[in-house]
Order: C-alpha cells, then sequence, then structure tokens
C-alpha cells in the first residue's frame, strides 16, 4: 500500500543550501514580516492540537510531541508537565524558554523506549515533512496508552488555496530577499500531501476525525486530524517489517 514510502529528497541547490539553517530557524520563529503573518494563521492548528488539555480538569497527560521545533507549541500547552519530544533539528530549541519543561529529548520515535505509553501524542506542520511517515505512525500508534489520542494538524499540501497562500507571503518575501524560488524549497521540505497524509492515518487508526480551516479538504488552508483505537496488529507487523 505503501509502495512510495520511504521518500527521498533531492539534493537542494548549493545557493539555498548556504541559507537553509539560517531562513529555516527564523522562518519558525516568525522573525520576517511574512514568516509573522504565517505563525498568526498558523495559531489555529496548535490551538486544535492543544483543545484536549486547555481549561481541562486533567491538564497533566503524558505527550510526546513529534517534530517540536522551537517548542512553540507549549505555549499553547502551559499546564502539560511530563512533555517529551522528536525533534532531529536541535538547533531549533537549544536556547528555548520552554526547554526546562522537557522531560525527555529524542531525535527519531525509534529511540523512545518500548515500555514508555502517552496519553496524547502531538505534531504541528510536520506530518507532511516525513519521508518514512508510516513507520512513525505505526510506532506512533504503538506508543499510544489506553484510549490515548493522536493529535495532529498540517498545512493543506497538496490543494490550490495552500499553495496560493504561500506563494503570496513567504514565497514572495523569499524571492525578493534571494532571488530565489521558493517553490524548490517547498517541494524539498513537503514530501507528503494532506491526502496522502490522511491516507496513512486511516491505514492504521480505527477512529478518524477531521476538521478544516476552511470551505472544503480541497479548499482549505489547513487541517486538524484526531485519531484513537489503534490497530496494534497493523501497527506492530509494519513496525518489525520497517527493521527487517
Amino acid at each position: 500500500m505503501f509502495d512510495n514510502f520511504p521518500k527521498k529528497r533531492s539534493q537542494l541547490p548549493e545557493k539555498i543550501e548556504k541559507i537553509y539553517s539560517m531562513h529555516y530557524k527564523s522562518n519558525r520563529e516568525g522573525h520576517s514580516t511574512a514568516s509573522s503573518l504565517s505563525q498568526k494563521m498558523e495559531s489555529w492548528m496548535h490551538r486544535q492540537v492543544a483543545k484536549d488539555v486547555v481549561n481541562s480538569k486533567f491538564p497533566a497527560k503524558v505527550t510526546l510531541e513529534l517534530g517540536a521545533g522551537t517548542l512553540n507549541q507549549l505555549k499553547h500547552e502551559p499546564s502539560v508537565q511530563a512533555y517529551d519530544i522528536v525533534e532531529p533539528f536541535t538547533e531549533l530549541f537549544n536556547n528555548s524558554f520552554f526547554l526546562s519543561r522537557v522531560r525527555n529529548v529524542y531525535s527519531r520515535i525509534s529511540e523512545v523506549p518500548g515500555s514508555f505509553r502517552y496519553d496524547r501524542i502531538t505534531s504541528v506542520a510536520t506530518l507532511e515533512h516525513i519521508c518514512n511517515l508510516p513507520e512513525v505512525i505505526a510506532q506512533s500508534g504503538i506508543l499510544l496508552a489506553e484510549n490515548g489520542i493522536f493529535r495532529a494538524s498540517v498545512p493543506s499540501e497538496g490543494s490550490l488555496l495552500w499553495k496560493l497562500c504561500w506563494k503570496l507571503t513567504t514565497g514572495l518575501e523569499f524571492k525578493l530577499k534571494y532571488g530565489i524560488d521558493y517553490g524548490i524549497l517547498m517541494r524539498y521540505e513537503h514530501v507528503n500531501t494532506a491526502k496522502e497524509i490522511e491516507q496513512v492515518l486511516k491505514y492504521f487508526f480505527n477512529e478518524f476525525k477531521c476538521k478544516i480551516f476552511g470551505l472544503s479538504k480541497t479548499i482549505s488552508l489547513y487541517r486538524y486530524y484526531e485519531c484513537s483505537k489503534p490497530i496494534i496488529e497493523r501497527c506492530c507487523k509494519f513496525a518489525e517489517t520497517t527493521k527487517i
């Protein structure tokens, strides 16, 4: 079913490689006008993921965040205590104010001890970047506690509205600043479309919900997914197969 995974990224042109790390961190922190606007828009994704712990009687849920980046999700989850993260790009969070609230840091989900279980596994604008997405989702299903929830928000990659949005904001700013087509960077970063992400989630979970920021899935900027009751046999079989 997932013959096109794991995906492979093509080599970035040298002129983009030279500015990649600097631009990526600046974009995540909202330093430019366009990225600041994007951060405000993206707050919808953060709020959806945090809804189960904001104003909850039980906010102290054990959490694993995939692709934690600069730890900006923790701004939306002030009461969560036991918080682990998966983030290979350590430069993003090394100097973060929120680092003291993080219990364990992993560079990949396979490093999480198999005995650990999480009440919630979350991600914000991450799943579109993961080349081995089915493997990561399968492992997430295994790591969920009984009645645990997988909560993820993603851009509606693959939709016309999403493409138009980044072209007229971050893409235009990038072109004016560096003289480089931002589409090259987007194709490098966003290896999965929202449709592909949805297919993977539906394969590994019995219960699946989707909420959109827009008029429909094809006319939207963002999607929020809430998944529960992982199909453990399927998750374990896929996880074992990828180890061979």
